[in-house]
């Protein structure tokens, strides 16, 4: 299984998008231990939206998706419309 998953930084509005077969894991590295520079500076991040795949090709061409210039359209959209209602957003595609 792997999960393909948004992170937003609320205070800094910036979003993080990845790939990982163990969400928990990943969330706490991008939060407590990670060092990577870019992430880093954006915490604290949290999980507003994942889907979940059976096979790594398929999640890492979404994943690749949500970073190309429409996916991100797609992201702030979804970000707009329902993050700051409802805390998350929903995996309604159709938008």
């Amino acid at each position: 299984m792997y999960i393909v998953y948004i992170l937003f930084s609320r205070s800094n509005e910036k979003i993080y998008t990845g790939h990982t077969t163990n969400l928990v894991k990943r969330f706490h590295f991008h939060n407590i231990h990670g060092r990577q520079r870019w992430t880093l500076q954006y915490r604290p991040w949290e999980v507003i939206y994942l889907e979940v795949f059976e096979d790594k090709p398929t999640a890492m061409k979404r994943e690749w998706l949500l970073k190309s210039g429409k996916g991100r359209a797609w992201i702030w959209g979804k970000i707009q419309q329902e993050y700051y209602a409802k805390g998350f957003i929903s995996n309604d595609l159709s938008d």
